[in-house]
């Protein structure tokens, strides 16, 4: 599996913008609400399991998207299954560990 990732320091936090890597480029359609996973917010480093699990262990706030990204972070115990809200079959989750 792999993983697209952005990285960047908001208000002096990491912040990490993380997606299934295949889910790049997709509109995600539920009714009204139209969603671009784009490449630009998600990221243009594509990284493998082992590094996906250090930047999930080291960041603070943390946007996630996809069902592979989603059991990763709530495996490594960093998320939970109440806070994903579900669009069109697809996951996503915000964390906050500030």
């Amino acid at each position: 599996m792999q993983y697209s990732v952005r990285i960047s320091d908001y208000q002096q936090n990491k912040m990490i913008n993380m997606c299934d890597a295949e889910l790049i480029g997709k509109n995600i359609i539920d009714g009204d609400l139209k969603i671009y996973i784009s490449e630009n917010y998600y990221g243009k480093h594509i990284v493998n399991k082992d590094e996906a699990v250090s930047l999930l262990k080291s960041a603070s706030i943390m946007n996630l998207v996809g069902k592979e990204t989603i059991s990763l972070a709530i495996d490594l115990g960093i998320g939970s299954e109440s806070g994903v809200k579900i669009i069109s079959d697809i996951p996503f989750l915000i964390i906050f560990n500030t």
